[in-house]
């Protein structure tokens, strides 16, 4: 099949894992230290930056999301859409699994460890902002680092780009919805205006932006410049997330030191949520024939988050010193380990599930 001029998408090139993302866990880490450490002794900083608000978004924050996706969103190419029919089961396992399984499983997790089972050794008063920060979490499919752990498990690129294409469009009409739903139907108040203006902000306009963006270079210089101004972009949206995590944690240090289990209590669901919802797909794919290619990197989008997204709507609609922007937070520091080792399973699983697609192709015989 011949590509027009400027179909290329960076998805087709090698990814790797860069210093950054493979030590992702040890930058949050040092940005919780820092952050507690300045927002300890500095803390007229932080409670101005966190005045700077416009219908409750903060606008700083706003800055620094758009420094971290829009480079994300740059790589999409939404004329890929039209692969999708290549591999209709996968996407549609994908699909499936991201939009009506796990925000709602999610939900049920938070239901059961936050407001149950971990209830006696939580702050009270932030029980549903907990709650309200894993939903968020769950309910924005992951966009940038699954290229990453497409590449690591050998995946189809054609199949990961146009399913990335497919959620970015679904998010930018069921994201809200999806959100509201689920926090009302956890008994928690959602500020619809406030949930809207974040779904424009950090959606709508960078996804607009990004696009615009890339057409134009593009035209004036192909792939090559493309490539050229993302790897220039890099190290600007990485710098934004760490500067964020800094925000974060200066308005939270004082209540992780007071307690510090909230971290390990919030994580243990997100651990489950992972697991279980890369397994289904997993599972799904290989009951359906689908070839392994397109299996592994549909497990993993159907697992991983949009932390950047979740982050930045948490702290819009509960700000920055909420259980809900911690709770997200604690989606970042748990991401590369536990998608890196979903990544392991997808391959040393291999020969089981290519075994399960032969045995189906002979009895359809």
């Amino acid at each position: 099949m011949t590509k027009q001029a400027g179909s290329i998408d960076s998805a087709e090139a090698p990814e790797a894992m860069g210093l950054f993302e493979r030590y992702l866990t040890l930058w949050v880490a040092l940005c919780i230290v820092v952050g507690i450490g300045l927002g300890h002794f500095f803390p007229a900083p932080f409670h101005a930056v966190g005045g700077m608000e416009v219908a409750r978004v903060n606008m700083p924050v706003a800055v620094l999301i758009w420094l971290m996706i829009i480079p994300m969103l740059l790589r999409i190419d939404f004329a890929a859409l039209h692969q999708v029919r290549e591999h209709w089961r996968g996407v549609g396992v994908t699909v499936f699994v991201n939009w009506a399984v796990k925000p709602f499983s999610m939900a049920l997790l938070a239901w059961l460890f936050i407001d149950n089972l971990f209830r006696p050794w939580l702050p009270a008063d932030q029980i549903d902002s907990y709650i309200a920060g894993l939903i968020i979490l769950a309910a924005a499919p992951c966009t940038a680092m699954v290229f990453v752990w497409s590449n690591l498990s050998d995946g189809e690129p054609h199949f990961t780009l146009s399913q990335v294409a497919l959620n970015d469009t679904i998010m930018v009409f069921a994201f809200a919805p999806i959100v509201g739903l689920l926090l009302g139907l956890s008994a928690i108040i959602v500020p619809w205006d406030t949930l809207v203006i974040s779904v424009v902000l950090f959606i709508v306009v960078p996804v607009i932006l990004a696009q615009i963006m890339r057409g134009r270079l593009l035209a004036s210089g192909g792939p090559e410049r493309l490539e050229a101004t993302l790897a220039l972009l890099k190290p600007v949206s990485l710098m934004a997330l760490l500067a964020t995590l800094v925000l974060l944690f200066g308005f939270q240090g004082e209540q992780i030191l007071g307690q510090p289990m909230v971290i390990v209590l919030l994580a243990i669901p997100i651990l489950i949520q992972v697991y279980f919802n890369s397994g289904l797909a997993y599972v799904l794919n290989r009951q359906l024939g689908v070839a392994h290619c397109v299996a592994g990197p549909s497990a993993l989008i159907g697992a991983s988050n949009f932390f950047e997204l979740a982050v930045a709507t948490a702290i819009g609609l509960f700000g920055f010193s909420s259980g809900a922007a911690l709770a997200t937070v604690v989606g970042v520091l748990v991401e590369v380990p536990v998608m890196l080792s979903v990544v392991k399973i997808v391959r040393k699983t291999r020969p089981w599930y290519e075994r399960g697609i032969s045995k189906r192709m002979v009895e359809g015989e």
